[in-house]
């Protein structure tokens, strides 16, 4: 992999704090790394530059996958606690919309997650679409150690994930779940010896690649709103959505790929 070029005139992404941006073009695929060893803790600054640095990626049609990693043991310990104390009480209650950006990130996402996965780091990542940990993997929310509650988005994602009682029991007591019992009770997509993780995600992006993007983008979409609504209105929008598909050209393609019996080629359109 490469380092990814941003657009010169960018001021906030000239200088990254705590991670770098990789790219494969020969497999489409983009690497954001934190890199901040031991714990790679995240700083106030970090998580707006991650906002910005997914919004460049979804538009960058060299790119049809992301994936989300770190360097050394640990995924992430969480946040940089005094920079909460630095930063206004209005300006910390909507931490959210920033770690919200893989989820709006319109291209698939894989969280790649070994080691201590806590606080804003487990926030970020259950913002991704797939989160592929190895058994070293160990998750929590404990800001009820010092006092605080999750603030980024991750007790709403995690009741909408596990249900209220596994989530009161994981928050409400800074409970630790170890990547196993994390991939029994649903909150990841799976669990793999550690040294498997690198090959596993390689596999899944490999995978996700022969998709169209299309229709990929479209399902991400269906998806994410229609956790949102009543049965039926995630319906309705999967209606839409499916008939807004019939006249692709991916879709065209997939049908005529089907009858010659040979493997689609996609093209996004």
């Amino acid at each position: 992999m490469t380092p990814y070029r941003f657009d010169s005139t960018d001021s906030l992404l000239a200088d990254l704090d705590g991670f770098r941006v990789e790219i494969d073009e020969s497999l489409e695929r983009a690497d954001i790394v934190l890199h901040r060893p031991p714990f790679n803790i995240v700083s106030m600054l970090q998580r707006d530059q991650f906002a910005a640095v997914f919004a460049v990626l979804d538009r960058d049609p060299k790119v049809r996958v992301i994936v989300l990693r770190a360097e050394g043991e640990n995924f992430s310990s969480g946040g940089n606690i005094a920079g909460f104390m630095e930063k206004s009480a209005e300006h910390v209650s909507e931490l959210a919309v920033n770690i919200a950006a893989p989820e709006r990130c319109r291209k698939p996402v894989i969280a790649q997650v070994r080691g201590y996965c806590f606080g804003v780091g487990f926030e970020l990542s259950l913002a991704c679409d797939f989160r592929i940990v190895s058994e070293t993997a160990q998750f929590a929310l404990p800001e009820m150690r010092i006092g605080m509650i999750p603030g980024s988005g991750g007790s709403a994602r995690l009741l909408h994930m596990i249900g209220i009682c596994r989530t009161k029991d994981m928050v409400m007591r800074a409970k630790r779940i170890p990547g196993r019992q994390a991939a029994d009770w649903g909150f990841v997509t799976d669990c793999v010896a550690d040294a498997e993780l690198e090959a596993t995600v390689a596999a899944l992006v490999d995978e996700l690649r022969g998709f169209s993007p299309l229709a990929q983008r479209t399902i991400k979409g269906v998806l994410n709103s229609g956790n949102n609504v009543s049965v039926n209105g995630a319906i309705e929008i999967e209606g839409q959505a499916y008939g807004r598909l019939r006249g692709s050209e991916d879709f065209k393609e997939g049908v005529a790929s089907f009858h010659e019996k040979r493997k689609p080629v996609f093209k996004g359109n």
